[in-house]
This record gives C-alpha cells, sequence and structure tokens, in this order.
C-alpha cells in the first residue's frame, strides 16, 4: 500500500494543498491537514476500496478536515475572525507592481468570502471541477455548488470592481 499512498500523494497533494490553504488561510493547518490525510490512508487503507473518484473522495477528505479543524478551534465567528484577520495570499509573489497589486486585492477579497463560497471558488476556477463533481466532494447538491459559486463570483466582482474601473 505505500506505493499507492506516494501516488496519491504525487498526483494530488499539490491540488489539495492549494484546496485547504484557500479553505484555512493558514499554511501551517494546511500542511497539518494535508499529513492528517494522507497518514489517514495509510492507517485505513480499505478507505479506498470502492471510491469512484479518488480526487473527488481527497477533496471531501480535506474539507471534511478543514471542517473539523475549525470545530475543534472553537465557534466558527472567532476562527473566521482570525482566518479573516491574517491574510494569507493563494498566488505566488511578482515583480510586476501592478500584478502584485492585484493579486493582493484578490486575496483580500477572497479571504473575505464565507468559507463555503470560498471553497466552490477554487474548486471551480483553480481545480476545473464540474458543479457535479465539486458538489460530490463537498457533499453538497449540484444546485448549492452553483448557487454558492454565483454568490461567490458576485460579491468578487463587487470588491474589485474599483480595479476594473482604473483600468478601463
Amino acid at each position: 500500500m505505500p506505493a499507492e499512498i506516494e501516488r496519491l500523494y504525487d498526483a494530488h497533494a499539490q491540488s489539495l494543498f492549494a484546496f485547504l490553504l484557500n479553505f484555512t488561510r493558514d499554511e501551517s493547518d494546511t500542511r497539518d491537514l494535508l499529513q492528517e490525510i494522507f497518514i489517514k490512508l495509510a492507517r485505513e487503507p480499505k478507505l479506498l476500496s470502492g471510491v469512484r473518484d479518488e480526487r473527488a473522495f481527497l477533496i471531501r477528505l480535506a474539507h471534511n478536515s478543514a471542517i473539523d479543524l475549525i470545530r475543534r478551534r472553537g465557534t466558527r465567528e472567532r476562527t473566521k475572525e482570525n482566518f479573516a484577520a491574517e491574510i494569507v495570499s493563494t498566488f505566488a509573489s511578482s515583480e510586476n507592481l501592478d500584478e502584485k497589486f492585484f493579486r493582493d486585492e484578490l486575496s483580500e477579497a477572497l479571504a473575505q468570502l464565507p468559507e463555503e463560497q470560498r471553497a466552490v471558488l477554487h474548486l471551480k476556477l483553480w481545480e476545473d471541477l464540474t458543479f457535479e463533481q465539486i458538489a460530490e466532494a463537498l457533499g453538497i447538491s449540484p444546485n448549492t455548488a452553483a448557487s454558492r459559486y454565483r454568490y461567490g463570483l458576485d460579491k468578487l466582482r463587487e470588491r474589485l470592481r474599483h480595479i476594473y474601473e482604473e483600468i478601463k
């Protein structure tokens, strides 16, 4: 089974890390959660038996682990305030000042979204999943995934409108 875990890690760790970082907004927590997921898989290999879509399964494990972390930390509101106060950029740094400004603004706008909308936006935009795949991964209906995506995009558009107006 170690070869299977290694294959899964090589195939999915980078995208799971990006998803978790976008969700938790904390690199240390993200690394811990990613490690927890793969330790769990190594200890319980039967979890993978019968899995139709391993990517969706791993995203669901990651999502559930992140939710568990938030619950362990106390109330959702207190956790939300702590995560929102510490904005972590999901994007690589840039030497171009305009590009850096836009990336910082986008990171801040993403941080202000509710976790549910942020998770769906990440999976749709960066992981290129369909609403059906997102629904399966997060344990929600495809309509709920589509709604969260639309509401999240609306909020991002409103929050970033000043940049668009400036460059128009």
